[in-house]
């Protein structure tokens, strides 16, 4: 795997490492505490926050670029990543935030002309389980830490759309890419998938009848202890069947929750 160079390095010779006007934006999402999470760097320049992103080496494929880019800010490695859009809006990175960005005062075009040009992003999601993440920050950033998907901060760039657009993406997918077996824990209960479900269908779904759909799939495993953080009557736990879950996502989960 490709290490990154030096900040310097990457301001004052761009298009010696990386790809021209091309970088890669990780959608990072974890599920905790009943909530749908976004892991998001917040800059040192400006305090504003930004998406998991990086450029892409010349000798580089692409799809090793995002698991890079990911495997650095997580720690993380063989973590499902699912490429779903290409983002080229020709305002998309104004020319003054990308110099707050880098935190630069005067610039010289000639000597930074790759960074100050239009850049096409890569829109890739990735599914992570939560627990086991440990954030790490990249040169440019104070921290790395998870955000709400309700109570985003302002973000740079086209970001917010960006994390739109994977909802999105994953809303098409969901019956066909194992996005609850990614984001939960080995053993979870029926309320936590449900909450998956509704974030990322953007709707209430009712308990009842998810569970009854949910659980006629034959994809989980009822196991017999409960969970013990609930303070009322504790609710089973459950585990994905892999087997039986991956056969039924070949040909879709087709229920309509």
């Amino acid at each position: 795997m490709h290490k990154e160079p030096p900040i310097s390095d990457v301001l004052i010779k761009a298009e010696e490492y990386f790809l021209p006007s091309v970088s890669i934006d990780n959608v990072i999402f974890g599920f905790h505490e009943n909530q749908l999470k976004v892991l998001l760097l917040q800059l040192k320049k400006n305090n504003k926050w930004k998406l998991p992103g990086g450029f892409i080496f010349k000798n580089e494929e692409i799809e090793d670029a995002a698991a890079r880019i990911l495997t650095t800010r997580t720690g993380l490695d063989k973590i499902f990543l699912q490429q779903f859009h290409v983002f080229g809006g020709s305002k998309r990175t104004p020319e003054q935030l990308v110099k707050e960005m880098f935190d630069i005062e005067e610039i010289k075009l000639s000597d930074h002309t790759n960074l100050l040009e239009r850049y096409l992003t890569i829109g890739y999601y990735a599914l992570v389980e939560y627990d086991k993440v440990k954030p790490h920050p990249d040169k440019l950033s104070i921290q790395c830490t998870w955000c709400e998907l309700n109570n985003l901060p302002e973000l740079l760039f086209d970001h917010r759309q960006i994390i739109e657009q994977a909802l999105q993406a994953m809303r098409l997918q969901l019956n066909f890419q194992p996005i609850g077996y990614n984001l939960l824990p080995k053993e979870f209960t029926l309320k936590n998938i449900q909450s998956i479900y509704e974030t990322i269908l953007g709707r209430k779904l009712d308990r009842s009848n998810f569970n009854r759909k949910i659980l006629a799939y034959g994809i989980l495993e009822k196991k017999e202890k409960h969970f013990s953080g609930a303070a009322h009557k504790a609710p089973f736990l459950y585990s994905f069947n892999k087997k039986t879950y991956f056969k039924a996502l070949q040909n879709g989960l087709e229920k309509d929750f």
